[in-house]
C-alpha cells in the first residue's frame, strides 16, 4: 500500500473514533474510557511512524515541505502530550470531555494540513514506487511502534 494511502487510512480511523465518542453522554464513562484508549493507541503508533519513517523521507524527496514538517513534528509533540495526560485522566473528571474535544480540534487541524496542503506536493515528488516502498515500511513498522504515549520521546521532552 502506498505511504500515503496508508495515513490516510490512519486519519480516518481515527476520525471514526472521534465520531463515536462525541456520540457518547456524561453517563458514558467506560465507553468513553474505551474509545480514548483507542485514540491514543491509533495516534501514538501513527505519529511514531510518521516521525521515524515518512517525514525524513519526505523531507529528503521534496525539501519544499520542511517548514509543513517541522510544524507537524511539533504539532504531534503537542497530541502526544494531551494523549499521556487522557491516558493518566478519569473519564469521570469534569476535564476528560473538554480535553478530548481539545485533541480532536488539534488532531483534525493537522490531518487537514498534512492532507490538503503538502501530502500532494510529497506525492508528486516521490512517486508511486517510492511511496510503495515507504509504505510497505511504515506497516513493518507499525507493531514495532509504541503504544503508549509516555514511551514516546517528545512527549517529555
Amino acid at each position: 500500500m502506498d505511504a500515503i494511502v496508508l495515513l490516510r487510512d490512519d486519519h480516518k480511523t481515527v476520525e471514526k473514533l472521534f465520531k463515536q465518542f462525541e456520540k457518547t453522554g456524561d453517563e458514558d464513562t467506560g465507553e468513553r474510557r474505551r474509545i480514548a484508549d483507542q485514540v491514543i493507541e491509533e495516534l501514538t503508533v501513527h505519529a511514531w511512524i510518521e516521525e521515524q519513517i515518512f517525514y525524513p523521507a519526505a523531507r529528503e524527496a521534496a525539501p519544499d515541505t520542511t517548514d509543513h514538517i517541522l510544524e507537524s513534528i511539533e504539532e504531534h509533540h503537542a497530541v502526544v502530550w494531551m494523549l499521556s495526560e487522557i491516558k493518566g485522566m478519569d473519564p469521570s473528571d469534569e476535564r476528560f470531555n473538554a480535553k478530548m474535544s481539545v485533541l480532536m480540534e488539534n488532531v483534525r487541524h493537522h490531518v487537514e494540513e498534512e492532507e490538503k496542503d503538502w501530502f500532494p506536493d510529497v506525492r508528486k515528488a516521490m512517486g508511486r514506487n517510492r511511496l510503495t516502498e515507504l509504505g510497505r515500511q511504515l506497516e513493518a513498522e507499525k507493531p514495532k511502534a509504541p503504544r503508549d504515549p509516555l514511551a514516546v520521546p517528545s512527549a517529555t521532552s
